[in-house]
């Protein structure tokens, strides 16, 4: 019985981070023709502001009922937030999606091989060796702005993954990402909003609501309840899976034809992620008040 209920959270997890990585590649791959006509910092600058709007409308946050320490936590999220989305978006417009996914995952992969022990690392460098597969760096065909772009999304988006499982942890519901959001739209307001706004017409704001909804709103609310579920390392694993959607989707709808050795790449972190799930539950007690679990040591599968 204690098996099967350690392993479901685990379970539960996964699917919804799954399910967040389909939302962002779909987002990512929708965003294409909207950067066609403001450019990567304001389609980013577009879908962070709605999102901001859209969270702050639903939950409707009162600053009285965070502690200190949830809203720092959830500014500095917000600030990671803008960076990831910038940094990312200016990437994909430098490189193919799957490559610029497997760069960008370089963050999550350093989070796993280091909160990870045992087959939760094996299951880490398996995933590292898929993404070799995926990016084969020896072609030396990669823009190099563009992969020092999704190297900074990368390390943006580790800061992202352990901020949003102290966020989680310390704010109930959705209250932590009514935080950071809007603070990840002024990161991106200050970044983009300027040279934008005189490009905007009725049709693209209508498409920038729609592209919110889809990526952040819908997978960032996922991974947060996500977190809560899994450890870092597993979750970290997971996203080795969000190049090979990458791939799939690039495939499918912008024409990016893989070769045989990125489908093998697929192949290692799929495997990976399903090892990942079945060894990636959060065993502890966490506090609501400090957000702090009592240890996040994975469940033996």
């Amino acid at each position: 019985m204690t098996h099967t209920t350690t392993r479901s959270p685990a379970r539960t997890g996964a699917t919804m981070a799954v399910a967040s990585m389909l939302c962002v590649q779909l987002g990512l791959a929708a965003s294409v023709g909207v950067m066609d006509d403001i450019g990567a910092a304001g389609t980013a600058w577009l879908r962070l502001s709605w999102a901001a709007i859209l969270l702050l409308v639903i939950v409707r946050p009162r600053l009285g009922d965070y502690s200190r320490e949830a809203l720092w936590a959830g500014t500095a999220l917000g600030v990671a937030t803008g960076g990831v989305t910038l940094l990312f978006m200016a990437a994909v417009a430098r490189l193919p999606l799957g490559t610029a996914s497997a760069l960008e995952f370089l963050g999550p992969l350093t989070i796993a091989v280091v909160r990870s022990r045992g087959a939760g690392r094996a299951w880490a460098l398996l995933a590292a060796a898929g993404v070799v597969c995926l990016t084969q760096p020896w072609t030396g065909d990669a823009d190099p702005v563009g992969v020092a772009l999704a190297l900074g999304a990368g390390v943006c988006w580790a800061a992202y993954i352990l901020l949003t499982q102290r966020v989680g942890d310390a704010v109930s519901g959705l209250g932590g990402l009514a935080i950071s959001m809007p603070v990840a739209a002024l990161v991106a307001t200050f970044v983009a909003g300027p040279g934008v706004v005189g490009d905007l017409t009725p049709q693209l704001l209508l498409v920038g609501l729609g592209l919110a909804i889809l990526l952040p709103v819908v997978p960032f609310a996922l991974e947060l309840l996500a977190l809560r579920r899994l450890t870092t390392g597993a979750f970290g694993t997971l996203m080795a899976l969000e190049p090979a959607f990458a791939l799939v989707i690039g495939f499918l709808a912008l024409s990016q034809v893989p070769n045989g050795l990125a489908v093998g790449g697929i192949v290692l972190v799929v495997a990976a992620g399903v090892g990942a799930e079945r060894s990636g539950a959060r065993t502890a007690e966490v506090s609501a008040e400090s957000g702090e679990p009592v240890s996040t040591a994975p469940t033996p599968a």
